[in-house]
């Protein structure tokens, strides 16, 4: 696909709640993890505006994203406000690191409006679009939930998510408020046990979101994993491993949204331009 007709478009949209979104957006999570000289900083700044002009309009991001010189949100912030009225971000909550970037406990259901409010500073915002409630190791998210909800209905949020779930939490957030998407951990080779999951988000109307999608394993080391049919494909069709695993995500239903996350302008546009491959039944059954 040429260059010039390049845009995040080209596969389609989902809504999210009231939002439409392009179905390939922008993971903002490696802004932040690049080397430390300043000129990375203006290189983040202008793929976020890149992005933008592409077509993207689903940035998704979080607080907890931040390095010793760069935080995700104040980047969002510096390259993109002010806001044009399309632009959906969706941010996360439950994690928290402290000023050292230490991981501290799951936030407790009453610390969970100084995280919204934390992003809410950062990112120069009066509301947050789309907040995901990120667990780890709930039996039950109802306490959490509702309390997200309660800030919904306080007008801090517009819509309500859910991240690193198990099955029945979609069930527990659904009996409490309106879930617009599910983020888990999903790929070609990553937790391929979800697949049904993946399809009752989709019989429910709910985005699924897969993270770690190109890295696999690697998580956040970054990279592109491993895989012998996705680079025969790959080699075959003249595209990137990358490209191919972001093809087979948006294959996976019209309610998968796929977030590539770079730093690289070069990367950005090959992300993109994704969205217009189509693998082959052949090729599809390869990957499986």
């Amino acid at each position: 696909m040429p260059i010039s007709v390049i845009t995040a478009a080209s596969a389609g949209t989902w809504t999210l709640g009231d939002l439409t979104v392009n179905r390939i957006g922008f993971g903002a999570m490696r802004l932040t993890s690049t080397g430390s000289a300043a000129s990375d900083r203006d290189r983040a700044v202008g793929v976020l505006r890149r992005a933008v002009e592409l077509g993207v309009n689903h940035i998704d991001t979080a607080a907890f994203y931040f390095s010793p010189l760069r935080s995700a949100n104040e980047i969002i912030n510096t390259a993109l406000s002010p806001y044009v009225d399309d632009l959906v971000i969706t941010t996360k909550v439950g994690p928290g690191r402290d000023p050292s970037g230490e991981w501290l406990p799951l936030a407790r259901p009453d610390e969970l409006r100084g995280q919204v409010e934390e992003n809410l500073r950062q990112l120069g915002r009066d509301h947050l679009d789309v907040v995901n409630l990120r667990q780890h190791g709930l039996e039950s998210v109802a306490e959490h939930f509702g309390a997200l909800a309660d800030l919904r209905e306080a007008g801090l949020i517009r819509h309500l998510g859910l991240s690193n779930i198990r099955p029945q939490h979609l069930a527990q957030a659904l009996a409490i408020a309106p879930v617009v998407c599910v983020q888990n951990p999903y790929g070609v080779d990553t937790r391929r046990m979800h697949d049904q999951f993946v399809r009752t988000c989709g019989e429910q109307g709910v985005a699924f979101v897969p993270f770690f999608a190109i890295a696999g394993d690697a998580r956040e080391a970054g990279g592109v994993a491993a895989n012998t049919a996705v680079q025969a494909i790959a080699h075959a069709r003249g595209v990137t491993p990358a490209q191919v695993r972001i093809a087979w995500t948006l294959s996976r239903g019209p309610h998968l949204l796929a977030i590539p996350g770079t730093s690289n302008p070069d990367h950005l546009v090959e992300n993109l331009a994704a969205g217009a491959l189509v693998l082959s039944t052949d090729e599809l059954a390869s990957l499986e």
